[in-house]
């Protein structure tokens, strides 16, 4: 039942738009995460105004529906920037967000960040607003620096985290492994983070009959191996490469979703080291992807193949099984939430090709073994969907707002000023 007055929510998200185009350089698992959560936020009665940054392609203010708004602000040159280049810029979209709000004579009630960049601007209006404060951060510094030797997130970025951490109202991990991490390397206090899970759409993933999804896609009937995501080394693409090299099978396939223009180079690299390990005409890149266009990729595929050094939560695995499609995946992170080893999929524990290679091998030559673990992902899914999610960010919500009634506006989190002003001080709307 939605709540029995109309909250208005801020959304943070300064260096990707929802309205990009998925599977793009900066577009993955989070643009699906505030979409979905915005809209069923929507149903239960809030109005929600997304932030994000001007790149130049869209008006200052886009509907996505009733309640639901994306309001594009003006922080450093107009056009595409580098993610890694956009923290100079934050003080900036500040800047904008605030003018916006003036402008507008809009009191927002809460405000949900994601990423830490976003986290540093929501930790300000914070401060300003008098409003409790959620972050989420869908990928940690320190948690990228120890899984791959060669990542290497800035110091700032730490530093930011670790402020955000220890001054947001409440943080949403979305596993309990990524609560470990916030409570061992950031020091999160246990009492503010809110283990809430990603969730997947079920209305637009569902399975679709093979030889139906094949014929739209223009594919043959060759055993199919399949890799969704952003084309970077993160997401471990030529682990994958190698593994495919090494299967039983010559006539297989292996069809390759995501990356934009922004990827080419790395494309190129891809290309040439399946050129060399002899399968380079047997790997087929896509590229970006609109969403209601996956469920058909992973219909058509007889294995998904997650090969990331690391996953907060992991959108492609529950998507893939959303469809019935078995899962290979490392055994990393948030991986290990929604994958059971031999019932709905399979997790390696070491980043081996011969490993990956050992567990797709069976799926693509055993029927009966891929519609066992189908059947089971299916029913997995089932308990992800986004309405729950949204349910439970809800409630988190309320909570919040309760505790800062019930202590007569004292912050949750670093002392503010002005709490007098916020609107739980005075009647609900």
């Amino acid at each position: 039942m939605p709540n029995s007055f109309t909250s208005h929510i801020a959304v943070i998200s300064a260096h990707t738009s929802p309205l990009g185009r998925l599977g793009g350089h900066k577009t993955g698992g989070m643009n699906v995460y505030i979409s979905e959560t915005t809209h069923e936020l929507a149903r239960l009665g809030h109005a929600v105004d997304i932030f994000t940054r001007d790149d130049g392609t869209q008006p200052e203010i886009v509907r996505l529906e009733s309640g639901v708004r994306v309001v594009s602000l003006a922080a450093g040159p107009r056009g595409p920037l580098d993610k890694d280049g956009m923290w100079e810029y934050m003080p900036a979209f500040l800047h904008s967000l605030r003018a916006f709000r003036e402008r507008q004579r809009t009191r927002y009630d809460l405000v949900h960040s994601h990423y830490w960049m976003s986290g540093w601007v929501g930790g300000y209006l914070q401060r300003l607003w008098s409003a409790p404060h959620v972050t989420m951060f869908h990928t940690l510094g320190e948690v990228k620096n120890r899984a791959r030797s060669d990542e290497h997130e800035p110091p700032h970025r730490i530093e930011a985290e670790r402020r955000v951490v220890a001054n947001a109202d409440a943080i949403v991990a979305a596993t309990d492994h990524e609560r470990i991490a916030l409570e061992r390397l950031y020091g999160a206090d246990p009492e503010r983070v809110a283990v809430i899970p990603q969730g997947v759409n079920l209305d637009i993933f569902r399975p679709v009959d093979r030889t139906e999804a094949r014929r739209a896609l223009g594919l043959d009937n060759r055993p199919m191996v399949l890799f969704v995501g952003r084309l970077e080394p993160l997401k471990g693409p030529d682990l994958l490469i190698d593994a495919f090299a090494r299967l039983d099978s010559d006539d297989a396939i292996l069809v390759i979703v995501g990356g934009d223009e922004q990827a080419d180079g790395y494309r190129r690299e891809l290309r040439r080291r399946a050129s060399a390990a002899g399968v380079g005409r047997r790997v087929q890149f896509v590229g970006a992807t609109p969403q209601d266009r996956l469920p058909l990729y992973y219909s058509a595929a007889d294995v998904c193949v997650v090969p990331s050094y690391h996953e907060s939560f992991g959108l492609v695995p529950l998507e893939a099984m959303a469809c019935g499609t078995p899962v290979v995946a490392t055994r990393v992170g948030g991986l290990t939430a929604t994958i059971r080893e031999g019932e709905n999929g399979y997790l390696i524990p070491f980043r081996s090709p011969d490993a990956f290679a050992a567990r797709i091998d069976p799926l693509l030559a055993d029927t009966r073994l891929r519609r066992r673990l189908s059947d089971a992902a299916i029913a997995t899914a089932e308990r992800f969907r986004w309405s729950a999610v949204a349910r439970q960010l809800d409630t988190l919500y309320a909570e919040l707002w309760e505790t800062r009634a019930v202590a007569g506006c004292h912050a949750v989190g670093e002392p503010v000023a002005a709490l007098a002003e916020h609107a739980l001080c005075h009647n609900r709307r």
